[in-house]
């Protein structure tokens, strides 16, 4: 799993400790900072386009779970333990460098599911504008 990491479109943004806003508190300037999805992708250098598709479809995004050994209820909430072994390390990955949350690490939200996906299908996906 560390080599497939190694190797996929998002291995920088995984673990590349990147600056991207630095405090100018208490500093004499007036500064306006604006970046936008381009910034992110070459910042994070995802291999990633405009043309590419957000949202995975429903049908495709949960044969997957299936086949990554997916045991909870389909429709329910997605956790980590309910994903065979090998891919909870992937989630876990997943959700605490790319998630903007600040606990319940262990629950998995359906825009880093369709990341997931699009990685273990090789599939083209837009992750600089989900990012974004």
């Amino acid at each position: 799993m560390a080599k497939f990491l190694r190797e996929s479109r998002v291995a920088k943004a995984l673990t590349d400790r990147i600056v991207i806003y630095e405090s100018h508190k208490g500093k004499d300037i007036d500064v306006e900072f604006k970046f936008g999805v381009g910034d992110i992708r070459r910042v994070l250098d995802l291999k990633d386009s405009d043309d590419d598709p957000t949202i995975m479809s429903e049908r495709l995004a949960k044969g997957m779970w299936c086949r990554m050994g997916f045991t909870s209820h389909i429709n329910g909430k997605m956790t980590k333990t309910s994903f065979s072994k090998a891919y909870r390390f992937l989630l876990h990955c997943m959700v605490h460098s790319l998630s903007h949350r600040k606990g319940t690490y262990d629950e998995v939200s359906d825009y880093i599911m369709n990341i997931v996906t699009s990685l273990v299908l090789n599939r083209r996906y837009n992750i600089s504008q989900v990012i974004f």
